[in-house]
Order: structure tokens, then sequence, then C-alpha cells
């Protein structure tokens, strides 16, 4: 697919944002993850878009987006992308995230439940502190310098070539874990020539990652995903946020759907793209989309997590005892 040739533009705010619009259907969005672009979704925007309308932007800071001084906090991200939907004339959606993506998706649930049909998380942040160093490096002091000289030209080729080479050579035996995403790797250094492309990665990480590792996490709102289909998929091998992050999710939120693809890093949707597809399609059409309502929301907020049967239940119990009174005090 030569996704460059879908490109779509709108202004929102004074800010250019790019979007890929494909296909018909129940809506998509798709959320590339941190330094990436709408171009990651390459391998599986066509098969989907036969059943689907698929919306892929480029987040604010990346891609064809504009790079502004703006707001990159995972709330900033979830408005705009409401703010996309709503100038496209889509209502509601299933939202896909991937890695920073991921977190997107989630704010934009929590945001949005009204909007929020379902979510997957693709080798998603927020399950979890431990991320790669390579990504808590860039909240560092002097990362932005030296990023800087080490993306000027000549250097920057001699970085890309080198990585996109082991990417090809070193495809099967024991390095191959540490290979496979180098091509990905390759595109984001290549990125990075920008100065307002570092700028944006640099306020985004910030406003995520210190220098232990994440900060946002879903841990203390997960007991909301029991009123919304959710699912999870990760790389076996995936280098850069650790598989064992899947199981948090299946320990905080005991319903969402867990799939762990071998030989796959941290890129899923790109080592295996038939079977994302698959999987994607499975939940969607097996899960009936969410419903929102503010009254029940409002009770599952006040039940919390600590309700001893779960918050749904606790909502549950609070609507028959509503429902007992009414009857009471309703005349024969």
């Amino acid at each position: 697919m030569s996704v460059g040739d879908d490109v779509q533009y709108v202004t929102l705010h004074g800010k250019r944002r790019a979007y890929v619009r494909k296909g018909s259907g129940p809506a998509v969005l798709l959320l590339h993850g941190l330094a990436c672009d709408h171009t990651t979704w390459a391998s599986v925007i066509d098969e989907l878009a036969e059943r689907y309308t698929v919306i892929a932007p480029d987040l604010l800071g990346h891609g064809l987006s504009d790079k502004p001084r703006a707001d990159y906090t995972l709330g900033g991200y979830a408005n705009g992308m409401r703010d996309l939907l709503t100038v496209l004339g889509i209502d509601k959606v299933t939202v896909v995230g991937h890695s920073f993506g991921g977190g997107v998706a989630m704010q934009f649930a929590y945001q949005f439940p009204e909007r929020t049909q379902r979510v997957m998380l693709v080798s998603t942040g927020g399950l979890g502190p431990e991320v790669t160093p390579m990504i808590r490096l860039i909240q560092v002091p002097g990362w932005f310098r030296a990023v800087g000289l080490l993306t000027l030209p000549g250097i920057r080729h001699v970085e890309t070539f080198a990585l996109r080479t082991a990417s090809g050579r070193l495809t099967f035996g024991p390095l191959r874990k540490y290979t496979r995403d180098l091509d990905e790797i390759a595109d984001i250094v290549e990125s990075w020539k920008d100065r307002r492309t570092r700028f944006a990665i640099r306020h985004l990480v910030r406003a995520v990652i210190d220098w232990r590792g994440q900060i946002v996490t879903m841990s203390d709102r997960a007991y909301l995903s029991e009123a919304m289909p959710m699912a999870v998929l990760w790389g076996v091998e995936d280098q850069v946020i650790p598989v064992a992050h899947a199981e948090n999710a299946r320990a905080l939120a005991p319903d969402v759907r867990v799939d762990v693809l071998a030989d796959a890093g941290h890129f899923p949707h790109k080592d295996h793209p038939e079977e994302f597809v698959r999987l994607l399609d499975d939940f969607i059409s097996t899960t009936e989309p969410a419903s929102y309502n503010r009254a029940r929301f409002r009770r599952m907020l006040k039940a919390g997590a600590t309700a001893p049967l779960g918050p749904l239940a606790a909502v549950a119990a609070a609507e028959a005892r509503d429902e007992a009174r009414d009857e009471a005090v309703t005349p024969a």
C-alpha cells in the first residue's frame, strides 16, 4: 500500500494534522507509537478497510502533522483525536493504540467513554514502569543537542544504513529478537533530523516518563474496563516494553482479552499483519460495543476498584435497590 497517496489534512485550532481515511463500515481509529507515524499501519490498513472505516492519523508532533510548541500530554492528544473525529463526522470508534498510542487510546476511552466502543492495546505503555533505557534517555539534559549532532548528514546516513543492514541480514538465530525492529528505529533516527520533531518528542516523553521509567499507569482506573471491551496484543520478543506487561493487564482487568504472538517484537502488527487483522476483526465481531450510560458510569466511579464484587456488580446491586425502592413508592 502506498499510504502517502492517501494522506489528507485538516487544520484544527490553527495546527495542521495529517491522517489517512480509507474504507467503509464501523470506524476504527489506529494510533501509532512514539516517534512513528501512520505508515506503521501500512501493512494492515488495506485489509481492514475492506470491512471498516479506518482512520490513521499522524499525532501532533509526528510524521506530516505540525510540530508546534503545544500540549503533548495524553489528555491533549485525546482531545485532538476527539476533535479530528468530530470534524470527520465520526461519532463512535473502536480505538487501537500501539505503544505510546496505547496510552492515548486509554486516555481517549477514559475522557470520552460515550464515543468509545472498544479498545485494543498493542505493546502498550501504561501497564508498568519498565521501558527501554533508550527512551528514558530522551528526557535527560543534553539529549536534544546530542541527537542533533548524530543526525547530521553523513553521520545519519551511516547510522541508518547500519541499522537497516543489520535488520535485513540478521533474520535468524539468537540475535533476531534484538534486530527485528531496527528498520523502524532507522526511520525514527531519520525523522529526528528535524529539530521540531526532536522538540515534540522530548516534551512528549517528559510528560509520561522519568528516570525510573513510565509515570502514567492505567492501574488506578483499570476497573472501568469492566464496562468496555478491551483486548491486549504483544510480541513475545518485545525489547522496548516487556511482554510481562501483558500479564499485568490480565491481573488489572480480568475480562481483558490477551494475545501474545511468537516471533514478534515491539511491532506485532508489522511482524504478523494477517494475524493482527484476524485478531482485531474477531475482537470487533464477537463483542458488543460499549454503551455509555452517565448514571452507571457515575456509580462505577463511586464504587471504585475496592467494591467487593467489582464495580459493575456494585452498580447492578445499587440499581436493583433503586428499582425496589421506586416500586415500593409507586402507587398500585
